[in-house]
């Protein structure tokens, strides 16, 4: 997979768990375990996205 490409599935990844995090955010009774794992695994992409543009 190329550089350009593993870009794009980081991005679409990344706007998938945000997706999702918004979805349970917004229910009456979130389940904060799964929200503080969503948010670990968009951190986790972001930084690997950041590593790529500077390497």
């Amino acid at each position: 997979m190329g550089q350009d490409a593993r870009t794009e599935a980081l991005q679409a990844k990344h706007q998938e768990i945000d997706f999702m995090l918004f979805e349970e955010e917004r229910r009456p009774s979130p389940d904060f375990s799964l929200v503080h794992e969503l948010k670990r695994k968009k951190l986790k992409i972001k930084d690997e996205l950041h590593r790529m543009t500077v390497s």
